[in-house]
């Protein structure tokens, strides 16, 4: 039996790089799963290569009238929700200075709105299921900050913080709430391949203590545990997957 077996699982952001990563490791382990995302094509072709028990739809996480949709089509396909991945995201980078407010608030909206409203929406939902565990994918720069990332440095603070919240609020109703800080992993919104882009990865590698960048699947064990029952005593949790960034940089 799988560690999920027979859990229903919503994971945004689901086409590609961890959020692809989450999805296959839920499903392999006996999961029911709802892939979101607004890149459908991928998103489609991932969950027809996962087989009948995934789902794919196009899904707007900024818009709460998409969440009830989502919610209200995922009971439809498969009963009630009991894992929420809010994994959907965006990178920014800029100087504060001339750091434009319209960018900033696209991130915000992405990266931290949307928490909001997918832990809002699955409640109801939950409730039905007899409870449930939210996974917040948040990141290092929730925990520090990293210059010329204004916007998702505050995106991912707040979901650190908005966490906690709720999973004080929500402990009653026998639902979990706990984030996971990744640091530097090999995704396509960190690996372009782009000159400078290979040397911050390769800076990135350097001052990670264990000598590397991580990769999806080392952030998808995480995130497995938490949606099981093994993790049934953790909630409120920061789970850093960093290879020890959060301790300090590497010596060189």
């Amino acid at each position: 039996m799988g560690r999920v077996e027979g859990k229903v699982a919503i994971v945004t952001g689901a086409a590609g790089g961890l959020g692809e990563a989450h999805a296959r490791r839920l499903a392999a382990e006996g999961a029911m799963v709802m892939l979101t995302d607004v890149c459908d094509e991928r998103g489609q072709f991932i969950a027809s290569a996962l087989g009948p028990n995934v789902r794919f739809i196009h899904h707007d996480v900024t818009r709460e009238e998409d969440w009830k949709r989502i919610v209200s089509a995922t009971e439809a396909a498969f009963g009630p929700v009991s894992v929420l991945v809010n994994n959907a995201g965006v990178m920014s980078h800029g100087h504060l200075e001339s750091f434009e407010e319209m960018e900033y608030r696209r991130v915000i909206d992405i990266n931290q709105v949307s928490v909001f409203l997918g832990m809002k929406s699955v409640v109801p939902s939950m409730r039905r299921a007899g409870g449930g565990s939210i996974v917040n994918i948040s990141s290092v720069c929730g925990i520090f900050g990293v210059a010329k990332t204004i916007a998702y440095t505050a995106s991912k603070f707040a979901v650190r913080g908005m966490t906690k919240s709720a999973a004080m609020e929500l402990a009653p109703l026998n639902i979990r709430v706990n984030s996971v800080h990744p640091g530097f992993i090999d995704t396509p919104m960190t690996n372009n391949p782009t000159a400078e882009n290979k040397a911050n990865l390769q800076a990135s590698a350097a001052a990670t203590p264990v000598g590397r960048i991580g990769h999806p699947d080392e952030i998808a064990s995480i995130v497995l545990m938490l949606a099981s029952d093994e993790s049934r005593f953790s909630t409120g949790a920061e789970f850093t997957v960093d290879g020890g960034l959060t301790n300090g940089m590497r010596a060189s």
